[in-house]
């Protein structure tokens, strides 16, 4: 049997931006305890960050704003559907986050009095805290080595393994050799990020997306399968940015002064991202391409949107511009609808945690990108990375030991083999995931109705015969490619049952039902869950109230 095993005390799926807080804060505070990340690319530059970051977005610095006023942004910005006690606790420590960055060499820019630089980003409040930092990933990375901790890279994780109600370990690949692993932990937090590899984008290239490609939603369905619920599946994310790059923009430009516009000159936004439902709208009646323009900014402000775009963000960008023969100066920055993501970053879809970090499932925590704390961004996935390593910690000590589910290994490894199995297989991969991420993008997106989420539920059957009969597999890359699609299918099988269950419109875009084109706070202003079933094949959904939400209903006043 062609299987690596090993053994930890806590099993970390995903070395991004939560993966390396988790091992960080474990390490802290139960330095004898071992820890194992397993990582899909190299844990050096990984993540949806992968290198530098030019702020963190949700930031409450005492005497200028508080965990109240940031609570009442997101309700408001979530349309009421977000679970209060993570969204607050996750405001509350981010201060402390903030000076705990500095003191590893974090730069956070300050004036000449000492106070720290803040944009708005949300609609109340300046939580949008500006950092200049390139080497963002790199500092965590080295003190995630500094900390003794085990990282094996190329290493995707396909399943978790329980024994009887409690995670007992997991299953992963090796991207390159197709090898499968095994590792026995007492507890896993995931960290394995959202689902940016969904729709096409607007380039046509597979990997041209907004987020880091690597994020197939492995870790939503590793989630899924072990029990936990997902919540915010419907949620499906786009927003405007840099035509052919889908690069990071807005947060940069339009909070520096820079303008938002319609091809009318029209201005749609400015001074603040919060009208990103307008944004779409102008798109939506033909108003576009939309553009930002920085003319009219001083040269000292261009140089520093230049500065943080080629440095902290892609420095790509610098090449991508140039090629284009686009001064900031003298040409506006044209923008184009990005490929759907489901993310709990960015979005609000992913597995649902308490204040805790916890799924519901012993042993078992998420963090970062794949659990729904929505509109986390980076605060998020420190802060939870450091909540899910506290509890993590308490539970592994009070764990004498877990035995693996052998059975389940053998037909893990049974599935693996006959994948790899060429006989009579005659589908490339790379059209495969095309012809997938299209079907998506016909059906899945706004604007939603009940026939086209059923058309592709039909879809989903044929795709999911295909994948394990007709895609050809030539090497241990394709092979864990193949897993990946089959998490982009599962996926969108989870946003389009979670779209079907929600009767309603809500959230712009995001979940616009032609059929049900009003929002109804009355019966929907709640979370729709997908959980393992039979309504849908093997899905199933249920709803949830939505926990501690402030009793003002602040989005009724809107």
């Amino acid at each position: 049997m062609n299987i690596r095993r090993m053994q930890t005390d806590i099993l970390i799926i995903g070395g991004g931006s939560a993966g390396c807080m988790a091992a960080i804060r474990a390490k802290e505070i139960a330095p004898e305890i071992n820890i194992c990340i397993w990582e899909k690319a190299d844990f050096k530059y990984s993540g949806s960050i992968a290198r530098g970051m030019d702020a963190l977005n949700i930031v409450c610095i005492p005497n200028l704003s508080d965990p109240d006023l940031y609570l009442e942004a997101i309700q408001s910005g979530c349309k009421g559907v977000v679970d209060s006690d993570p969204s607050y606790v996750m405001a509350q420590r981010s201060y402390d986050l903030l000076k705990k960055l500095e003191k590893w060499g974090v730069r956070f820019i300050v004036d000449k009095k000492g106070n720290y630089r803040t944009l708005q980003y949300h609609v109340k409040g300046r939580f949008q805290t500006a950092m200049d930092e390139p080497d963002l990933k790199l500092i965590l990375a080295q003190k995630v080595l500094e900390k003794n901790v085990t990282i094996l890279n190329r290493i995707m994780g396909i399943s978790l393994l329980k024994d009887g109600d409690q995670i007992s370990g997991a299953v992963g690949m090796n991207t390159r050799t197709g090898e499968l692993i095994v590792s026995q932990a007492k507890t896993v937090i995931l960290c394995a990020g959202g689902q940016a590899r969904f729709n096409l984008p607007n380039s046509g290239y597979l990997y041209g997306t907004f987020d880091y490609p690597g994020n197939s939603g492995d870790g939503f369905i590793m989630g899924l399968d072990a029990g936990a619920k997902l919540t915010g599946m419907e949620y499906c994310s786009s927003v405007n940015l840099i035509k052919d790059a889908s690069m990071p923009l807005l947060a940069i430009t339009v909070t520096r002064g820079g303008r938002v516009m319609d091809c009318f000159e029209n201005v749609i936004m400015e001074g603040a991202v919060n009208r990103i439902d307008e944004m779409n709208k102008a798109v939506d009646e033909g108003r576009g391409p939309l553009r930002i323009s920085l003319k009219h900014l001083p040269e000292e402000t261009i140089s520093e949107i230049e500065h943080i775009l080629f440095t902290c963000e892609r420095p790509v960008q610098e090449r991508f511009f140039r090629n284009r023969h686009i001064d900031f100066r003298t040409h506006d920055i044209e923008l184009w609808p990005t490929e759907v993501q489901l993310c709990g970053g960015h979005g609000m879809s992913g597995i649902r945690v308490d204040e805790n970090a916890w799924t519901g499932i012993y042993g078992l925590y998420a963090a970062g990108d794949v659990a729904c704390v929505p509109k986390q961004h980076l605060t998020g996935a420190f802060v939870f990375g450091e909540i899910a390593a506290e509890n993590a910690v308490k539970v592994t000590k009070n764990i004498n030991d877990v035995c693996v589910d052998e059975k389940k290994i053998l037909s893990i490894l049974n599935k693996k083999e006959s994948r790899e199995n060429n006989l009579d297989k005659n589908i490339d991969i790379k059209e495969f995931e095309y012809k997938v991420r299209r079907i998506i993008g016909d059906y899945i997106p706004s604007p939603k109705n009940e026939y086209k989420l059923h058309r592709w539920l039909e879809w989903s059957k044929v795709f999911k015969n295909d994948l394990e009969m007709k895609v050809k597999i030539e090497d241990g890359h394709d092979l864990a490619r193949l897993y990946e699609i089959e998490h982009i299918i599962r996926c969108a099988d989870c946003s389009a049952v979670a779209a079907i269950t929600r009767k309603e419109s809500r959230w712009g875009d995001a979940h616009f039902r032609s059929d049900y084109p009003e929002t109804d706070n009355q019966n929907w202003q709640k979370h729709v869950l997908v959980l393992q079933g039979d309504k849908y094949e093997n899905l199933d959904t249920t709803t949830a109230p939505v926990s501690g939400l402030n009793q003002k209903e602040i989005f009724h006043e809107n």
